[in-house]
């Protein structure tokens, strides 16, 4: 059953394929990335879905606080 990670604090030039990478080897499967309506540039946040919940675990235990392009990432299992 596939699970969905929170990815918080990106840089707002990061795209989809930069998060995609990054989850790469936790079994990304989709990229949701928060965008501003009006100037279509990024908030800074990102939904991941993983293939499962294990791997979304590890991925939080992995990646939460790491730095990604010069800013820790904030990386949690995202709430319902």
């Amino acid at each position: 059953m596939s699970r969905k990670v929170y990815v918080g604090n990106l840089v707002f030039d990061a795209d989809r394929l930069d998060v995609l990478d990054l989850f790469s080897d936790y079994g990304s499967e989709e990229v949701f990335m928060g965008k501003d309506k009006f100037t279509g540039r990024s908030k800074g946040f990102a939904f991941v879905t993983l293939e499962s919940d294990a791997m979304a675990k590890k991925a939080v235990e992995d990646l939460n606080g790491t730095d990604f392009a010069g800013r820790p990432l904030k990386v949690a299992i995202a709430e319902e």
